[in-house]
């Protein structure tokens, strides 16, 4: 039997989101937050997340987040910069199961 290749669950899955909000919802409601590739879809990021953290997911929800305008400085000068856009999943498991970050 051949052994799966996992490096393209590591593609899609680029790091985990970590803000104060996402702290929130890990404690409420088991959610989890993540930035993944752009061209990745829900079942993806399932079986994504499943193989790479030995978990079971209830749901997923992705959306697309635009890059911000930010000001930058140049000697004496100010210019913008857009930052990319991105996309977001978060994900909700199924009860008994938890991710650890650290």
């Amino acid at each position: 039997m051949a052994v799966p290749d996992r490096s393209r669950y590591y593609r899609i899955i680029r790091v985990p989101h970590i803000t104060e909000k996402v702290h929130q919802m890990v404690e409420r409601n088991r959610q989890y937050a993540f930035v993944v590739d752009r061209g990745a879809n829900k079942g993806e990021v399932k079986a994504a997340i499943e193989a790479i953290f030995d978990v079971k997911v209830a749901k997923v929800n992705v959306m697309n987040v635009a890059g911000k305008r930010v000001r930058v400085r140049a000697g004496k000068r100010f210019g913008y910069v857009e930052r990319s856009d991105w996309k977001k999943a978060l994900v909700k498991l199924q009860k008994g199961h938890q991710i650890d970050f650290i």
